[in-house]
């Protein structure tokens, strides 16, 4: 028979294995092999009420909200009479001189728009923290309000994540090849395209007489969810490139047949355009060939103003770019007239570092990839986005990683050693432990890794604000001269 006695001798006898378990197991646990530790709180923190300091973000937040809920003011009336931002901010984009050049060939480009023959091009590259067209849809419903410009831009025929503005669906035998976490084995080649992945609906294979035509169909719904300037774009064109055989291919715009043609074959870079004549709601493509041709994505576009892409590889470090076909991102970005390519990148590298050594080698991996872009894209300025803070579970508390700063650090130097603009992520979020505060405001996800959608938009504004006061110093500098 149970009595409470048996309880009481349980529950103290377990307190003491576990006890004995804290004082024995070091505070860095032990290491079973490179990849495996097993780690114990410690004795204590099992009686230690004392918890690492939060920080206080409500400055930070405040100052987000309040450029978000109050009309943006226009580029000229940014500055005041000694020609010092309206907006002050905690963090600021961050150069490697005094001269503050490195973003030059965007503001001349942002300044001078009305001459473009055609949109500019802002390409968002990043890892899950973007993904969804987080941060982007913000930068682009400012820049395109401001500057002129319609539609979101670039979009997957198989997006790694859901966008807020367009939803697709696709038949089943498509199939995603990526590059951008590793190269995809099945792919012979490296010509992947500028999202760093494509898409076909049927396999590699070599083609007989015998072989049977396949038949796909990938549609597309446009919302409002991302701005009326997103939503009101008037172009489509579709990248592809690589099939053997020509491809039939039909477009319908809700469901009423607005081309009927074929796709070449061969080549790495061919583009296919079309002309809306409704208002965007429903698009569908419907292929039938052979074989399929290697599908880069499709723009969603106007005729003039800005682009801004969001490009959100979802698992990646953003060490992918020299793996992909140096020809065919050149054509990329001269087509696509790119003045401005930002790199979000370094989260996923963290939980594979634990020494400075570690960041310091992933500084020279990001500094091989920013060579590349800058000697394919000669005409674009680079910013380079610093990682948020992540937090460990550190006993029973969320700290900051121990090699975030570090990393931090790195990326930074390696921005300066490229010439390219850097924005401090981490610290216009709060700096050490500012993650859990985040978590909980609740703009910041329960996994202390990401931001919510409601955190990633003030972030956005953060950015966005010290974009367009360094757009405004620039432009108020040239009168001068």
């Amino acid at each position: 028979m149970h009595k409470p006695i048996h309880t009481l001798a349980f529950i103290i006898a377990t307190s003491f294995v576990l006890i004995a378990i804290a004082l024995i197991i070091p505070d860095n646990g032990i290491a079973i092999s490179e990849s495996v530790c097993i780690k114990f709180p410690s004795f204590h923190s099992l009686f230690s009420s004392q918890s690492p300091q939060k920080k206080d973000i409500t400055t930070i937040i405040a100052l987000a909200d309040s450029v978000e809920h109050n009309a943006t003011p226009k580029v000229d009336t940014l500055l005041n009479d000694k020609k010092e931002p309206v907006i002050k901010l905690n963090t600021s984009i961050q150069y490697k001189d005094e001269s503050r050049q490195s973003l030059s060939q965007f503001f001349n480009a942002l300044q001078n728009i009305s001459n473009e023959a055609n949109s500019i091009r802002i390409l968002h590259y990043g890892d899950s923290q973007i993904e969804g067209d987080r941060i982007s849809d913000y930068l682009r419903m400012k820049l395109q309000d401001q500057f002129g410009g319609a539609g979101p831009g670039l979009i997957s025929f198989m997006p790694v994540a859901p966008s807020v503005i367009n939803k697709l669906s696709w038949s089943e035998n498509w199939d995603r090849y990526p590059v951008f976490i590793g190269k995809d084995k099945r792919v012979k080649h490296s010509s992947f395209g500028i999202l760093a992945h494509m898409t076909r609906f049927s396999k590699y294979i070599e083609l007989q007489d015998t072989t049977q035509h396949k038949s796909a169909w990938i549609k597309m719904t446009t919302s409002k969810n991302g701005g009326m300037q997103a939503a009101s774009y008037q172009t489509i064109k579709l990248f592809y490139g690589g099939a053997k055989t020509k491809t039939q291919i039909d477009f319908y715009e809700n469901g009423v047949l607005n081309n009927s043609d074929s796709l070449s074959a061969g080549g790495y870079f061919n583009v296919k355009e079309y002309h809306l004549n409704q208002k965007p709601s429903l698009q569908e493509f419907k292929f039938k060939g052979k074989d399929s041709p290697d599908f880069y994505g499709v723009s969603l576009e106007g005729e003039k103003g800005v682009m801004v892409d969001n490009i959100g590889l979802r698992g990646s470090s953003g060490t992918f770019f020299n793996q992909i076909n140096f020809n065919q991102l050149q054509q990329f970005y001269a087509y696509l007239n790119t003045k401005l390519i930002i790199l979000q990148f370094g989260g996923n590298t963290l939980p594979y570092i634990s020494t400075p050594e570690q960041t310091i080698q992933y500084g020279r991996y990001l500094k091989a990839q920013i060579l590349t872009i800058k000697k394919l894209a000669p005409q674009a300025s680079l910013l380079i986005i610093g990682p948020a803070d992540m937090s460990v579970k550190v006993g029973t508390s969320y700290e900051t990683h121990p090699q975030l700063e570090d990393l931090r650090d790195a990326i930074k130097e390696t921005a300066f050693e490229t010439d390219c603009a850097f924005f401090d992520l981490y610290n216009c979020m709060g700096g050490k432990n500012s993650m859990v505060s985040w978590v909980d405001a609740g703009i910041g996800a329960k996994d202390y890794i990401h931001f919510s959608a409601g955190g990633a938009r003030k972030i956005a504004v953060l950015l966005y604000t010290s974009l367009i006061n360094d757009y405004s110093n620039y432009t108020q500098l040239k009168k001068t001269l």
